[in-house]
């Protein structure tokens, strides 16, 4: 089936009489009449459902429909797009190990990195996303686990080189790790450049109403974790009775390991509720999306032209640096988010924000609502100045994120805020 169709069927498949749309399986707990099935549950032997921190017919279903999506053998939804940026990490990472990751990338991905995986012993180096491959090449170290990158970055709107991150991690025996949340499967998919963990926050594009929090990890199943130094997934998990995961689950190593031991362990299960919500939105992800880079397309240029804007950065516009490269990984558009510089600095930010009308100032991007927030004194506050030059972010930069309401509303909106600048 082709992504569209996807979106829409696959995951679920309903036999005869049972309910036309997934249902909310709202319970902790599922029933057997054998103990002996429940015990090869716990000892991973047979597959089934017996507690929804582990497993749920409802996050089953969605999670099925995304790993179609994106391509991949197995996902996991998480409570939160924080939690599966932690947990693919942590699936292969311990204290003594090192990864190497984008320097312009989400404020809470950076904190999550720089200050508590760091606090707990994993070792991080941030990197110009426009790096070039020898310059990468020369970074990674003998402990180095992973390589972690953004396809669109947030908000500095950088499309990052996946070919090539790719091919450097892969020449050095470790994985190549995307968010994928701003691009969505609809307009990236990562694993068919190279990439071999997507983790995305569902919270954004795939929810798209704001409605409903959450994350997801993907496993490509295309890593070969034999091949490099892995021990937590190619030694005995003597949790789990000595259970070895590449030799009992194969291409699904990853995922499962990240189920069992770290879902198991962290509690930071996505709810039954929110899943089903989070489907609903996937069922229209390739409408919205087709929208949402439309009406942006069509706010960018508008913003290029007017007299009280510094400078635009969306790589829908030709003269974007990011242009050429935008079009060889996403020819049908990136995302809906534009970053904006206008006069006036950050006072003039603030002006203009506060002009607004339909568009909110909001803590909160790629929902059908036009939004918009200042990153350095928001989700990137705790940057210093030079961690914040690092991102890409500058002191009147806005982070537009364009809904799918009538451009020309959207437009007219912009249009009056900006003559208060």
């Amino acid at each position: 089936m082709k992504l569209d169709t996807l979106c829409v069927q696959a995951g679920y498949e309903p036999k005869n009489g049972e309910a036309r749309v997934i249902p909310i399986a709202q319970s902790t707990t599922f029933v057997y009449d054998s103990a002996e099935t429940m015990g090869n549950l716990f000892d991973l032997k047979e597959e089934g459902f017996f507690y929804t921190r582990l497993g749920n017919p409802t996050l089953d279903a969605v999670e099925k429909k995304i790993a179609a999506l994106e391509g991949g053998v197995g996902a996991m939804l998480t409570s939160a797009g924080q939690a599966a940026s932690l947990i693919s990490v942590t699936n292969i990472a311990k204290a003594g190990d090192h990864i190497l990751a984008s320097a312009a990338i989400y404020g809470g991905t950076f904190n999550l990195f720089n200050k508590t995986l760091r606090d707990l012993g994993i070792d991080f180096d941030f990197v110009s996303p426009t790096i070039s491959a020898e310059d990468l090449d020369k970074l990674f170290k003998p402990n180095t686990k992973a390589v972690f990158i953004e396809t669109v970055t947030n908000p500095s709107l950088d499309v990052v080189d996946i070919e090539m991150f790719a091919s450097v991690a892969h020449a050095h025996h470790v994985p190549l790790i995307v968010d994928n949340t701003f691009a969505t499967p609809v307009n990236c998919r990562p694993f068919e450049w190279g990439a071999d963990i997507v983790v995305h926050s569902t919270s954004k594009y795939m929810d798209g109403h704001a409605v409903a929090l959450g994350g997801c990890v993907v496993d490509s199943g295309n890593f070969d974790w034999t091949k490099g130094d892995f021990p937590m997934l190619t030694t005995p998990d003597e949790t789990y009775h000595g259970v070895v995961y590449t030799e009992q689950f194969g291409k699904a190593a990853y995922i499962v390991k990240c189920r069992t031991h770290l879902m198991r362990d962290f509690g930071s299960q996505q709810s039954p509720q929110n899943a089903f919500l989070l489907n609903l939105g996937l069922e229209t992800l390739h409408l919205r999306m087709a929208r949402h880079c439309a009406n942006a397309q069509k706010v960018a240029e508008f913003l290029e032209n007017n007299s009280n804007v510094e400078w635009v950065n969306y790589p829908g516009l030709p003269s974007n640096q990011y242009y050429e490269i935008a079009k060889k990984y996403m020819p049908n558009g990136t995302c809906g988010v534009i970053s904006v510089g206008v006069k006036g600095g950050k006072e003039g930010a603030a002006r203009f924000m506060e002009a607004l009308k339909l568009a909110k100032i909001v803590i909160h991007v790629a929902d059908a609502r036009t939004c918009v927030l200042h990153p350095a004194t928001t989700t990137h506050r705790q940057l210093s100045d030079q961690q914040l030059i690092d991102a890409g972010i500058a002191p009147n930069m806005i982070r537009l994120s364009v809904g799918i309401e009538d451009p020309e509303d959207i437009i007219a909106d912009l249009e009056q805020a900006l003559e208060k600048v």
